[in-house]
């Protein structure tokens, strides 16, 4: 989708329920002839009722026909411009879901002079007449994939404009000495200072620190948009594969005696209590000799360093202390992150004759007992990831989950420093001048107060036809 091919005077309409039959469908317009088209073939109930001479936000019961040929009896909602979701003129109609009745209903108005919308195009024009700013509108696609509380409660933020506020803040300051800076360049030849460069080092720190902040938010915010991947790791015939099946409350990974029956990682997602955890079952660990065996444990190290939580799920009818010791030293050592979460979960408790003898190392390692086999206590390992992933909240704290956004921040971080550093070295205002711009085009590139039609265009491109 490049945006500059489009003319957005041009009168857009497309299908924005799912496509196919269902109780009811909605034909969206939006352009300056949404009205004249969609009059063309609508006659309200009430003969009086003229949809040129009615107020906006209101609804209209009534026929539409191609000629003497009823297709269906309709909802018309009419929404006026600038008070519409684009900004423009824009009618809704609310047909029966037939997909006859809503290709013809689209056939008419495409023969009466609109044009099919093009994936997110109605989004874009509700930017374009600054409904929204860049990073609203990109959160309302996001709102529209969210699959649970958290990832809803994110694009929710972002739509309202938190994020939207708090990027504009850093950009203000930056304004305000950039054109201090610039007043200096124009009486370069008096050198004169206009801006305090203590008070410009304090501000540059600040503005820094938030940078940072906002950065440091976007693992977090990756995870409660995506999901929060936790591996399943463990020597093979623990009942890890039983253990995932057991998680999701359905048979998704094949349970074998046989042990290296997974060779590959297999995953699954399940919302608990507004957060979606993404569980990956990975191949067994243990020195093999099938070459197909190992790549798949290769894979299981790749996945545990994805992942956010590790589960070392093991035998508790057969595991030594030692080997328990052994094998999560072992995990650690090919974590990149040295702190990752490891949960022992011992498993098959209900082959247990009598208490294990390393109970007591078992209970310091805060290990969780289950029988993935009979379904018992599988509840203790989602209340421990559920611990775990409200403990990493931030209250209203602005949380970056896109890496667009991410990216960005991190040019304006780099840029802030190059700033720092020419402030340091005695660099003249003229070469300094050029990195805070440099900041400012990061910063401004978020909010879309900066924007090219191959930004725009990738950006728009991904929403769904119709929103």
């Amino acid at each position: 989708m490049n945006p500059a091919l489009f003319n957005i005077n041009d009168t857009i309409c497309a299908l924005s329920t799912p496509a196919g039959s269902g109780a009811i469908g909605i034909i969206r317009l939006s352009g300056p002839d949404s009205l004249a088209y969609c009059r063309k073939f609508f006659t309200s109930v009430n003969s009086q009722t003229d949809l040129g001479n009615v107020p906006s936000h209101t609804v209209h019961f009534g026929r539409f026909s191609d000629g003497d040929q009823l297709i269906d009896e309709v909802l018309v909602t009419v929404f006026r411009n600038p008070h519409s979701y684009t900004g423009q003129d824009i009618i809704e109609i609310s047909c029966h879901g037939s997909v006859f009745i809503q290709q013809k209903i689209l056939e008419l108005l495409l023969t009466s002079g609109a044009r099919l919308a093009e994936p997110g195009e109605f989004t874009l024009r509700a930017f374009l007449n600054g409904k929204f700013d860049l990073s609203q509108a990109e959160a309302v696609a996001d709102l529209i994939a969210s699959n649970s509380e958290a990832s809803h409660r994110l694009a929710m933020s972002q739509m309202r404009g938190g994020f939207s506020l708090k990027i504009g803040e850093l950009r203000a300051r930056l304004v305000d000495f950039a054109s201090l800076i610039e007043l200096e360049l124009d009486f370069s030849e008096e050198d004169v200072e206009f801006a305090d460069r203590t008070e410009l080092f304090r501000l540059l720190d600040t503005i820094k620190a938030e940078i940072e902040s906002l950065k440091s938010s976007f693992a977090l915010g990756n995870v409660m948009k995506h999901g929060i991947p936790v591996a399943i790791a463990g020597k093979p015939n623990v009942g890890k594969s039983t253990l995932l099946n057991a998680l999701l409350n359905e048979e998704r990974a094949i349970v074998s005696e046989i042990p290296g029956t997974t060779r590959d990682t297999i995953e699954d997602t399940i919302s608990i209590q507004g957060v979606t955890f993404r569980f990956i079952d990975t191949a067994g660990l243990r020195h093999s000799e099938d070459i197909i065996e190992n790549i798949g444990i290769g894979r299981t190290y790749e996945k545990m360093n994805q992942a956010s939580v590790v589960l070392y799920v093991f035998d508790i009818t057969t595991t030594t202390e030692k080997e328990i010791d052994e094998a999560i030293a072992d995990i650690r050592t090919q974590l990149e992150d040295s702190e990752k979460q490891i949960i022992p979960v011992a498993n098959k408790t209900d082959m247990l004759m009598t208490a294990p003898h390393s109970f007591k190392k078992l209970v310091e390692l805060d290990t969780l007992f289950v029988s993935a086999k009979r379904n018992e206590n599988i509840n203790l390992i989602t209340e421990r990831l559920l611990k775990s992933a409200h403990s990493g909240e931030t209250g209203d704290q602005t949380i970056v989950y896109s890496l667009r956004h991410f990216e960005a921040l991190t040019k304006a971080a780099l840029s802030i420093e190059s700033i720092e550093k020419a402030f340091a070295e005695g660099i003249p205002s003229d070469l300094i001048a050029i990195d805070i711009r440099q900041a400012l085009y990061h910063l401004g590139s978020i909010t879309g107060e900066v924007t090219t039609d191959e930004l725009l265009g990738n950006i728009f491109g991904k929403f769904c036809i119709g929103k």
